[in-house]
């Protein structure tokens, strides 16, 4: 058996102070016809990283409306993870030659994960690349899965794939009966498939991450990490992945203090147990850090989690998110829930996220990064006028209650 992911409770109508009564009434009446059903969430990790975010609190409302849902977690090595995060690079368009021995890691480590796959689903929702074989290797088994939904929800921008990588893995996406996506950009144009559905992924305003915090607390909570308070903080907060652009935050950094010379830089992330290249990654930002003792580099190593992460999103006079490729960005929506103007990078879902001028800026280079920076630095108002709108945009697009009911409609349409 897979490993199952211990869950907290959510109840939906929790949200219906934030959301409305007619959002909660119209989950309900979508999930009636699926109630009892029997879905499966399979990934690689349960923690470190977005995907592990939306499940953790998915899962547990796809259970208060009455749906007999799990999330399960598969058990690879460090091989078998080297191997898929080169796929991720690949797939979001680094030039990387997946080898004979590197197909041969991979399907040998899925194979040995569908050999645990437990029967008696009504639908698998497998996500990214890491388990995306798994349904090849229990098609065959057409009594155990003969009524099984199987749906593939892609995370990551395939808009300039890797072509010899894609072509390893799209035989084994087309065998599923659905894929889902953040942005129809994303989807391969040779991807044959009768049902391709666009749903973004979302926030949960009531996750330990994005609940309000009292100021005092917020104020308490950087200065234990060494962060003065009084004095302007520029924040990121993602994993140490190369996409991400750590380093590239930091030229950014070094750019704005010419104007604003008391500024501070906060990068803080989480270590996933799926991604080996993170911890190159630190060291790489570490030493473009150079000592500066106004750069704080911070992670779950340092007892960083969600609460210190809503601390420090929360007293950021600007969040940055300058990632290169980026399936979504989940941190962009946490900003602006919080009320804060996200600075990001012009890629991927983030664009879905911020708009230009209204809630943020999306930006190209370096120097546009600073220079957005320094101006919102030096317009508090501005600023918070800016995250004011986010916050709402968010509330409108990108609140869990949303996601919910995507998932709700498309299974429903699946089943019937």
């Amino acid at each position: 058996m897979l490993e199952r992911v211990p869950l907290l409770e959510r109840h939906l109508d929790d949200y219906r102070p934030i959301v409305g009564d007619e959002v909660v009434e119209r989950i309900r009446t979508l999930a009636e016809p699926l109630r009892g059903a029997r879905v499966l969430h399979l990934n690689a990790t349960a923690y470190g990283g977005g995907v592990a975010e939306l499940l953790a609190t998915h899962v547990p409302l796809l259970r208060s409306v009455g749906i007999d849902a799990e999330w399960q977690v598969m058990q690879g090595s460090d091989e078998f993870f080297a191997v898929t995060k080169e796929v991720h690079n690949a797939l979001q368009g680094a030039p990387v030659e997946l080898t004979p021995q590197m197909r041969r890691t991979y399907l040998e480590r899925v194979l040995d994960n569908a050999l645990l796959l437990q029967d008696g689903w009504d639908v698998v929702v497998v996500h990214d690349p890491q388990p995306a074989a798994i349904l090849h290797y229990v098609a065959d088994q057409i009594e155990a899965f003969r009524d099984t939904t199987w749906i593939w929800r892609c995370h990551i921008d395939l808009t300039d794939a890797n072509h010899d990588v894609w072509e390893f893995y799209r035989p084994f996406v087309q065998q599923y009966d659905a894929s889902v996506w953040t942005m129809p950009e994303f989807v391969p144009d040779d991807l044959a498939m009768d049902r391709i559905v666009q749903a973004p992924p979302c926030i949960d305003p009531l996750s330990v991450k994005n609940l309000d915090l009292a100021a005092p607390f917020c104020t308490e909570i950087t200065r234990q990490y060494g962060i003065d308070p009084h004095r302007p903080i520029v924040c990121q907060v993602s994993r140490f992945d190369p996409w991400k652009d750590p380093i590239g935050v930091i030229e950014a950094f070094r750019l704005v203090r010419e104007s604003v010379p008391d500024a501070q830089l906060v990068l803080a992330g989480s270590m996933a147990t799926d991604d080996p290249e993170g911890f190159r990654v630190w060291e790489e930002t570490e030493a473009a850090r150079a000592g500066d003792r106004d750069i704080h580099l911070l992670s779950n190593l340092h007892q960083v989690g969600a609460v210190q992460i809503n601390a420090f999103q929360r007293m950021a006079d600007v969040v940055v998110q300058k990632s290169l490729r980026e399936g979504f960005g989940l941190t962009v929506s946490e900003a602006l829930w919080k009320g804060r103007p996200v600075i990001g990078g012009r890629a991927g879902g983030i664009t879905l996220q911020i708009r230009d001028g209204f809630d943020g800026y999306l930006v190209d280079d370096v120097p546009s990064c600073a220079q957005r920076i320094t101006d919102l630095l030096a317009d508090p108002a501005g600023a918070d006028a800016m995250g004011a709108d986010g916050r709402e945009h968010v509330r409108a697009n990108f609140l869990s209650t949303r996601e919910l009911e995507d998932w709700l409609g498309l299974m429903g349409t699946l089943r019937a």
